[in-house]
């Protein structure tokens, strides 16, 4: 299938490893010029150069915080009119809804829904400007069915999902498109590090609680970052201009709903 990417720049946030380096690899493999982002210097250098190496496209590292205003300045002064914006940031701690206080509703706020608020603000004038530009927001499945032990996590993405829900029919008519990808579970650290909670709190192996939570998706195992990225590069697609403001699941069938 022609994507119609090759020769645009995307700017993939937290894309030194997991599902943001899934994303960068799949839009480097499109011809797609990248402005790669994280706040580890060298893991993120060393993810670009193989990036850059595998599919002879520019690659930009830009070790950054973007959580932070001065994180977000130096990699919109890196790539100031990308075509593509990929949102994306490790999930807040886990826990129980008792063990929260205002500061921790704050940090994941920040990381989860107003560096990504802010980064769009800054890039989608631009994108309408030119008539096309497109954004995928990495979110989670807890914003289709809340995670009791991801309470952080359930509400800084719902607050995203809902500001995307409008902005991206304000956006549409110049040629953006704005929508989020939901992963359940996919084999990244994030899921050894979820295991590693469960098999420290009921006293199990990390191979037992990964297992348990095998049982609990129908597709019998855990996503990979290759097939996300696809995922990923095929919203930020010519053919998927249509679609707009959607919330796309990538979860093995775990959420288990009708719509």
């Amino acid at each position: 299938m022609e994507t119609g990417l090759k020769g645009r720049t995307a700017i993939v946030c937290a894309s030194s490893k997991g599902l943001g380096r899934g994303c960068a690899e799949a839009l480097a493999a499109e011809g797609v010029d990248l402005v790669m982002n994280a706040r580890g210097a060298p893991a993120l250098e060393a993810a670009a150069a193989q990036i850059a190496a595998a599919h002879g496209v520019t690659v930009t590292p830009v070790a950054a915080d973007v959580t932070t205003e001065e994180g977000r300045a130096a990699l919109l002064a890196a790539c100031p009119a990308p075509d593509i914006l990929v949102t994306n940031a490790g999930g807040p701690p886990p826990g129980m809804w008792y063990d929260w206080e205002r500061a921790d509703f704050i940090a994941a706020l920040d990381a989860n829904m107003l560096a990504p608020i802010a980064l769009m603000k800054a890039v989608l004038p631009g994108m309408m400007s030119r008539g096309w530009g497109r954004v995928v927001n990495i979110t989670s499945q807890s914003v289709k069915a809340p995670i009791p032990a991801l309470g952080l996590s359930n509400t800084a993405r719902a607050g995203l999902t809902g500001y995307v829900a409008g902005t991206a029919r304000q956006v549409a008519r110049a040629g953006v498109t704005i929508n989020n990808l939901l992963p359940g579970i996919h084999a990244t650290d994030r899921a050894v590090a979820l295991d590693s909670a469960v098999a420290e709190r009921e006293g199990i192996g990390l191979d037992d609680a990964r297992a348990r939570r095998c049982e609990t998706i129908p597709a019998g195992r855990y996503g990979t970052p290759e097939e996300f990225g696809a995922a990923c590069a095929f919203l930020c697609s010519h053919q998927a201009g249509f679609i707009v403001g959607q919330n796309v699941l990538l979860d093995g069938g775990a959420v288990n709903a009708t719509l």
